[in-house]
């Protein structure tokens, strides 16, 4: 944790929530890590957390040269929720009350599937859609 000072700011914080926090919560946070170089904090979680990460999911960062085979899914908890500025909930499977004065936003991503749109081209478009709204993001948070 960043310690503030009153010349510095303080590093700001995001969790990204889904249900199984195997695919879309993950690809969000390996791709604001990766956006944000040390910048913002950077938390992933799932409501109801799965055993493992979505494959095509942890490939697809791959391909972007992002890392992520250390990563684990876990549960949303409250020592998460309070230390963040902002949650953003990925789709609209995963519930979870907003958490009173943190930003909270459900980002209803693409779903190719929808349009019968399986497999890794399906992830590289959920990933894409997702990578645009992490930009945005960061830019918000950060002022840069």
């Amino acid at each position: 944790m960043t310690q503030e000072t009153p010349d510095t700011q303080k590093t700001p914080a995001v969790l990204f929530v889904c249900s199984k926090n195997g695919g879309k919560s993950q690809l969000a946070a390996g791709l604001m890590k990766q956006i944000a170089a040390g910048d913002i904090t950077v938390y992933s979680a799932g409501t109801k957390p799965g055993t493992s990460l979505n494959p095509q999911a942890v490939e697809s960062l791959t391909e972007l040269g992002i890392d992520i085979t250390g990563e684990h899914p876990k549960p949303v908890t409250d020592e998460v929720l309070e230390a963040v500025d902002a949650v953003i909930v990925l789709g609209t499977e995963a519930q979870l009350k907003p958490h009173e004065g943190t930003r909270f936003e459900v980002w209803e991503t693409d779903e190719p599937s929808e349009r019968g749109i399986e497999g890794m081209e399906r992830m590289r478009l959920v990933r894409d859609d997702i990578k645009a709204r992490v930009q945005k993001l960061h830019a918000e948070l950060t002022g840069k």
